[in-house]
């Protein structure tokens, strides 16, 4: 096990013990909040301290093992022994890579499911029809994919694109897939109102957000204020009228969620908290990516929503990733889906600079 990673277990394992012993003073327990957050961070150390220390178990056999085979003369004896060494060295090597997997919390969320938010950007109409085709496109590739998609709010615009839309993806290896959609995708084409054939450029941002359990981020209620008002449409007509549609605010962050899609005022409050819950963990791991930037210089771009990750040019029919510099002549088949090469392209590249880091 290398040193810097040595040292950071046995910082995470003398933080366990802290907590241990922090959770069982009387002061701790009257302060529901105060227990509730070390209770979270010990659950978030536990396995790694449990493996750390099975590690250490590990280790010491190997010593043992080792100096057996290197003061014994029996033959049959240091065979055994060799044989034993071997073993234990394989679940050496296993229950670091398991660890390794603890630590990266990229890796803990590959197989969670996301939440997208597609927002329109510059360009005015041109960029509410774009950020409808972004939608399309992710839609038709979790169906080839066998993923499924539910609508959680959408903001329609007068030619029927999107102002902002926002939906989910369930699936295997969801977030592996798609993590690296996030970003400024820009668009150049003729747009439909204009009459002199001018190429325009728009732009529309696309998030991706793991979508977290209730049990991975507790909000408190009184955190929260909610208000009910009737849903509107295109050009600020309403649709409904009944108040069904709810906007939550997180007052300790101004965090706005607004769902109105639904009839149900009660179906349109639980994806607004499912939407807030997922922005509250990104907005937390953001804050994570920042201070630990310097040691993510195998991350595949920025990371930074501002960021500009994708053109697609209508005119020579291609689209290009800036951030490995990948260009398709396909831009037909990709809005209609066909996302397998741009995506194994990042991870490929991915795992490229991972390796060169090493």
């Amino acid at each position: 096990m290398q040193n810097n990673l040595q040292e950071k277990l046995n910082s995470i394992e003398k933080r366990y013990e802290e907590l241990t012993h922090l959770m069982s003073l009387p002061e701790t327990l009257a302060d529901k909040n105060q227990y509730q957050k070390y209770a979270k961070e010990l659950s978030e150390a536990m396995p790694v301290v449990s493996s750390f220390r099975e590690y250490k178990k590990i280790y010491q056999e190997i010593k043992n093992l080792e100096k057996v085979i290197s003061e014994k003369h029996d033959e049959d004896f240091i065979n055994l022994a060799k044989s034993e060494l071997q073993d234990f060295k394989l679940k050496e090597k296993e229950i670091i890579e398991f660890i390794d997997s603890l630590l990266d919390k990229d890796k803990a969320n590959l197989d969670k499911d996301v939440i997208i938010e597609i927002r329109a950007g510059t360009g005015g109409m041109e960029a509410s029809l774009f950020a409808g085709d972004l939608y399309r496109m992710y839609s038709k590739y979790a169906a080839k994919k066998g993923w499924s998609v539910e609508m959680l709010d959408s903001h329609i615009s007068e030619l029927g694109g999107f102002k902002e839309i926002v939906f989910s993806i369930k699936g295997k290896n969801v977030y592996r897939e798609l993590r690296f959609e996030s970003g400024v995708h820009r668009v150049q084409r003729v747009p439909q109102t204009e009459a002199s054939g001018r190429i325009h450029t728009s732009t529309a941002t696309v998030a991706v957000l793991v979508e977290p359990e209730e049990v991975d981020l507790k909000i408190d209620p009184s955190d929260l204020k909610v208000d009910t008002f009737c849903s509107s449409g295109p050009g600020g007509q309403s649709v409904n009228t009944t108040y069904s549609a709810v906007r939550i605010t997180h007052n300790p962050t101004g965090m706005v969620v607004v769902c109105q899609d639904e009839r149900s005022q009660l179906k349109n409050r639980a994806k607004a908290m499912r939407v807030l819950r997922a922005r509250l963990l990104d907005q937390i791991q953001q804050e994570e990516e920042k201070k630990r930037a310097r040691e993510r210089k195998s991350q595949i771009g920025t990371g930074d929503r501002s960021e500009k990750i994708r053109t697609y040019n209508f005119p020579d029919r291609r689209i290009t990733d800036h951030r490995i510099n990948l260009t398709i002549h396909r831009l037909d088949q990709v809005l209609e889906g066909d996302l397998e090469e741009l995506v194994q392209g990042l991870l490929e590249a991915e795992k490229k600079a991972k390796a060169d880091q090493i």
